[in-house]
């Protein structure tokens, strides 16, 4: 009823969020990889977290004056911060020191498939049908032929740990995204946003002490300095407001088009600032691969379409 409200007045103004979320995120990958070339990948996302959600926490806790969540609430955004800020960004962000930009947005855009897989096997849900086998073989073709076609015809251990690291950042974005969709917390959900940025950036800071991924502050040049402000406040702030936003004012199969757009943007601007390769090959396995996802997701939304209107008969 409300999406229907809002266009009879005019345009939606989810579909300028679901632009924003398309576009900005696209870039991101492409100002990730530029900046840790200046700044360690953990460390960099460290910073970029805490800048972003103490922005978050500084509107909410000291402007909008909101209390502290409660600790179980606080206990569920712990776990999200887990699996979507330390793990989802930290490691997607690594991962893109050893592999390109377009083949680490397109792991990244196959998490619907993930989704899927872990419902089906964890969670025992039925959904999918014949078509979302084809669109994950589809989909898993096309990522093995950008890669086929990144790889120069050498594959080389760093290669293959950035190809884990990417994995490994999609199935926790995947896992994220299963729980987020079961949460029922009693925070403003921009708030709770805060608090898993904070979280994950001490989570990211001990983890590149550890790891001896970091360097001193005073050693970040200008360009670091940029490239983070410009991923926490385009790509973190703005983004993910413009994110939840669109999932407000949209229907889920609209505002979910963001997966598709985020990898072509990714290699357009990757080829034009950072000269990375986009052959016809590669931009051959980018369609292959959207269009896998596209078919998972569609078909899973039209199986629980179906399920749904025969247990309301």
């Amino acid at each position: 009823m409300q999406h229907q409200t809002e266009k009879s007045s005019g345009i939606n103004p989810g579909y300028f969020a679901l632009f924003i979320t398309s576009t900005f995120w696209g870039t991101t990958w492409v100002v990730s990889k530029f900046a840790i070339q200046h700044v360690p990948a953990l460390q960099m996302s460290s910073i970029r977290q805490a800048i972003a959600g103490s922005a978050f926490l500084i509107f909410f806790l000291l402007v909008k004056k909101q209390p502290i969540p409660k600790l179980k609430d606080l206990k569920w955004l712990f776990l999200m911060s887990v699996l979507m800020m330390f793990l989802a960004n930290g490691l997607s962000t690594w991962g893109l020191k050893f592999v390109p930009t377009g083949l680490g947005s397109l792991i990244g855009a196959l998490y619907p498939m993930s989704v899927w897989l872990i419902e089906r096997i964890f969670y025992k849900k039925k959904t999918g049908n014949a078509l979302t086998i084809i669109g994950l073989i589809v989909g898993l073709v096309g990522v093995g032929f950008v890669f086929y076609h990144n790889i120069y015809a050498t594959i080389t251990g760093d290669l293959i740990f950035g190809l884990i690291l990417s994995l490994l950042a999609m199935t926790s974005w995947s896992w994220g995204t299963i729980l987020l969709s079961k949460s029922r917390l009693s925070i403003n959900p921009y708030h709770g946003m805060g608090w898993q940025m904070m979280m994950g950036s001490i989570m990211l800071f001990l983890f590149s002490e550890f790891t001896g991924e970091c360097i001193p502050l005073k050693e970040i040049n200008a360009e670091g300095w940029v490239s983070i402000l410009y991923l926490s406040v385009f790509g973190s702030i703005i983004t993910f407001i413009a994110f939840i936003y669109s999932l407000k004012k949209l229907p889920a199969t609209i505002s979910s088009l963001y997966a598709y757009f985020n990898p072509i943007v990714a290699m357009w601007i990757g080829s034009l600032w950072l000269g990375e390769k986009l052959t016809k090959e590669i931009l051959i396995g980018a369609v292959f691969t959207l269009v896998g996802v596209y078919l998972v997701n569609h078909s899973i939304k039209k199986d629980k379409e179906k399920i749904t209107a025969e247990s309301e008969v």
